[in-house]
Formats: structure tokens, sequence, C-alpha cells
């Protein structure tokens, strides 16, 4: 534990600037104000104070710093070649939210820059900033004052709430301007590429560079094995505790999907929340990405205040400073973009032995509704050669893997499944793989002209899946009507057949969590019990 003081900036007392400045000369960190997100600094030359900000922030070693000037005098100390499209940016944007990424000086440490050869500069624009780096009397490495992964701060509450007893300073300079942390921008290579959309938009860039590249991890997820070569590329980042999911399409469809959903908040436009029935947290005017970019980390901060377990954001523009906010949510939502305006994606799910497949070949055959299995998935992305292969290797040890390179299901099942923290690493490993298939599908059928598409899963509600959908049915028969059909489709012993029903959610566990229940057992006629999700569709359509 740290002792941690506490400043107030005021640009005319020396003293706290000379107190902070000898905190960062001496090898301490301080979480310090910018115009963009507040950063947690540390002497940009001194290796040892740069890997205090990764332990005090949990952050990955592979996620290289940024480092904050105050002067374009002191870039030549930072980098080894200034290339003359760096002065053209700088003239046009320094001080300002820009990082400009370039070949790293001697004096530049590989806690810095995570053994790249290359090093992201920026000059701050907040005067805060710039005056403790003049105080400090070296350049400052800086990622956000957080803990890695949660959002960005934007207020100095949001740094006293993560990094109180972390860092040795935290210096309040009022609710930052600009709201998302800065754009990068690399200038090593053929072509000037974007790797982090930020307050200088990709346009204005281009109006000093020309054409600029847009690197593919600014609205996908790095390939596996790929480093990440500036801040902000990671899988999976500024995310609050509630679950995250993206939803593109019109306000109305929107009001659809969201209406009547449970433990859930709404981040949507101005004067879009009182027209619906959950509770909500506005974001901005809907095509002022500016206000957004401004809101959207204190907004995702504000979900964990609210205790929902899921938020459905609405999909803002890409257009300016928009790409910025939709590259934010896209790691926040760790890329679950769904898309109401296509295919509606219905949850069908049911204990063992209740009869969903029956369900599902009624609803495809009759209705023509389309049909993904989750199980089927799991299996794919499991099958031999299978990059998540490794990722279960390590997981859960190489023994698991098989000399013919396949996957001993058994083995994985009995540690996977041996206590609850086992499961959910499982299941952090395989649903964010099944989720984004099974999206990727819902598209294919959308394409094909499908309107409902049965999203058929097991495990639906532990895995959250459910969030997905539009609504869930779940397929209902008592317990010895089920272990009577387990018994006659798998010729297994009644003692397995129980197993298998222990294994499983109860029943009173999957009527809670429904939206309709479909009673397939005698004396319920299954046609008639099929109506009440087609009654359920109709109106969601309505």
């Amino acid at each position: 534990m740290v002792e941690t003081k506490l400043f107030k900036y005021e640009p005319s007392d020396s003293d706290m600037l000379s107190a902070v400045g000898a905190i960062l000369r001496d090898g301490g960190i301080a979480g310090i104000p910018t115009e963009t997100v507040y950063g947690l600094a540390a002497n940009a030359f001194d290796g040892k104070a740069v890997a205090k900000i990764f332990k005090a922030k949990g952050r990955p070693q592979d996620n290289p710093l940024i480092v904050h000037i105050s002067d374009i005098s002191q870039l030549d100390s930072v980098v080894s070649h200034i290339p003359p499209s760096a002065y053209a940016l700088a003239e046009k944007f320094w001080p300002g939210p820009l990082s400009i990424i370039m070949p790293k000086g001697e004096r530049i440490p590989n806690e810095v820059s995570c053994g790249l050869d290359t090093v992201a500069v920026r000059m701050p624009s907040h005067p805060g900033a710039r005056d403790i780096i003049s105080a400090a009397g070296v350049p400052l490495a800086a990622p956000s004052a957080n803990l890695s992964g949660s959002p960005s701060p934007t207020t100095a509450q949001h740094v006293i709430d993560d990094m109180w007893g972390r860092a040795d300073a935290i210096v309040d300079g009022g609710m930052c301007d600009v709201g998302v942390e800065s754009t990068v921008v690399s200038l090593v290579g053929k072509k000037p590429r974007l790797l982090r959309p930020g307050g200088v938009s990709l346009e204005q860039l281009e109006s000093v560079l020309g054409e600029v590249e847009v690197d593919s991890a600014v609205l996908a997820e790095l390939e596996p094995g790929q480093k990440a070569a500036s801040p902000g590329m990671k899988y999976k980042h500024y995310s609050p505790k509630a679950r995250v999911i993206i939803i593109k399409g019109s306000f109305d469809n929107y009001r659809r999907f969201v209406m009547g959903k449970k433990d859930c908040a709404a981040l949507c436009f101005d004067g879009e929340g009182d027209k619906l029935d959950i509770p909500f947290i506005e974001i901005g005017r809907e095509h002022d990405s500016t206000a957004q970019a401004h809101l959207i980390f204190d907004v995702l901060r504000k979900l964990d205040e609210m205790g929902v377990d899921t938020a459905y954001a609405r999909c803002p523009d890409t257009d300016g400073v928009g790409l910025a906010v939709i590259n934010r949510l896209l790691r926040a939502a760790a890329f679950t973009v769904l898309d109401v305006d296509g295919a509606m994606l219905i949850g069908l799910t049911g204990a063992t032995g209740s009869g969903k497949s029956t369900v599902a070949k009624m609803l495809c055959e009759k209705y023509g509704f389309a049909h993904i299995d989750c199980d089927k998935i799991a299996r794919e992305i499991t099958a031999d050669g299978s990059p998540v292969l490794s990722q279960l290797a390590q997981a859960f040890g190489e023994d698991i893997i098989r000399d013919d390179m396949s996957l001993d299901r058994a083995l994985l099942a009995s540690r996977a499944f041996a206590c609850e923290q086992a499961t959910k690493l499982l299941n952090s490993i395989t649903h964010p793989i099944i989720t984004s298939k099974a999206l990727a599908k819902v598209k294919d059928f959308t394409l094909e002209g499908k309107t409902a598409v049965l999203l058929d899963a097991a495990a639906i509600f532990e895995s959250k899946i459910d969030k997905l959908c539009s609504f869930t049915a779940v397929v209902s028969a008592p317990e010895e009507v089920r272990k009577a059909r387990i018994i006659e489709r798998d010729l297994i012993t009644a003692e397995k057949a129980e197993e298998r029903i222990r294994a499983q959610l109860s029943d009173g566990e999957y009527e809670r969590n429904a939206d309709v229940i479909i009673a397939n057992f005698p004396p319920h006629n299954i046609e008639t019990e099929i109506q009440k999700l087609i009654q359920k569709y109709e109106e969601k359509r309505q």
C-alpha cells in the first residue's frame, strides 16, 4: 500500500508543482490531468519507475506506453529520427490529443516500449500536464490512470477510486475536455497508419498527411499472436463490470429489443431514454460525436453504480471523433455487436430430455425459422488443430490435448467443471468465440432473407447468451418424463440419466428466466404450445 498525496492544480501554485515534480524525478508515479483522460505518469527515462505503473494498474507487459513532453525541444531526447511529417503534424495539432509513433531514442527503456523499437510521443494541451512535465524536468510515460481494462478516468475522483494507495500522488485538474485517449498515428512504414482514433480525427490527419491507412484493429480485434503496436489495441478494454452489447439499427427496433429486459440499462442518445421502460443513461445527441466522446467513460463508470448486469449501447456514427467512440465501445463490448434491423434472434433452450430439438425442427420446417446450434459451434471451435485448443491447454493443462492433437473432452470436463472458478475460466475462453460465430451466422441468415433465427443453446442462461436475444423460450417437461426420454434416446441407466439432469439448472430456474414456456408433454398439444412463441415473435415485430 502506497501513501497517496492529493493535490489541486493551480497554475500559480509553484509549491504544488515542485512537490509533484520531485515525486516524479525521484522515481514515483502520479495521476495527472490531461485534456484526453487522466494519466498515470512516471519518468520516461527510468525503467524502474515505469515498471511501477504496470504494477499499479495490473497492466499487461506487452502494452506500450505513450511519452508526454511539454516542449518540442524534448523530442530529440525521446526519438532517434524525426520525419518531416512529424513536424507538420506537431505544427497543426500540438499541443493536443495526438500521439505520433516514431523510432525510439536510446534513453527510452524497454519498459516504456514493451520491446518495440518505436515509441509514441505527444504534447498534451492541458496546462496542468505541461506544467507538471516541466516541473519534473523529464518527459513522462503515462497510460490512463485506471485499473487495467476498466473505463478510463476523466475526473480526479475516477483516479482516486482506482489508484488511491497505488500511486504516490494524484493531481486534481478538473474534468477532461476531450474524454477519450489521444489519436495514435504511426509514421514508421511506407504510409502513415492510424492505430487508435481519438480527439484528432482521421479526416484531420489526412488534411496534413494525405492518405492514411486505418489499421484493421481500429474496428476489429487483434489477430492471434499479433503484438499491440499502440495502447488501446487489446481485445477487451475500457470495460465496466456490466456486460456491454452494442446495438445497431433504428431507434424503433432498439426500443422493441430492450423493452421488458431485466437487470439491464440502456446507453442511448439524448431524448430517447424517456421512451424506454428500463433504466437508461443518455450519452449525448445522436450525431454529436464530440459530446459522446466527452461523456463515454464517465457513462461506463456510472453503469457500475447502477449495478446492472447488461448494458445495451446504441451504436454511434463512425465519422470524425465518432470513430474514437465506437472504437472504445467495441472494446468495452468485446466486439459484441447485434443488428436489430436484421433477423430477430430468439433464444431456445430447455433441460436435457425436454424435447427442444423437436420444437426447433417444427419451427424451422413449418414457419421458416433459421437455426443456430451453439453446441455444434462449441464442437467446431474445439476441433483438431483449432487455435482455441492452445488456450484451453494453457488454462487446464497440456495433457488435455492427445498425441494426435485432438481434445480429450472428458478430461477437460473433469477439470473445467470441478469448481465455479474453473467453469468461469472455460466460459471466458469459449463463450466470446461462440457468440461471435453465432452473430456472424445471424448476419448470413439476414442476407438470405430470414426474419427469425433460433439460437439453440443448452446453457443459454448460464452463458448469458440470452442477453443477445429479443426473447427466450424454454421447452419444458417434468423430470420423470425427461428421464424416460434420455434413457430411451441414449441407452443409458436411470442413474446416469439422473446425473445429467442434476448437472443442469432446476426446472424453476429455467422457468424464472424464460419469456415463453412451451410445455412438451401430455396432455399438452405441441402445435398449440408453439403458438405461444409465434405470438411473442409477432408482438416483438410490431
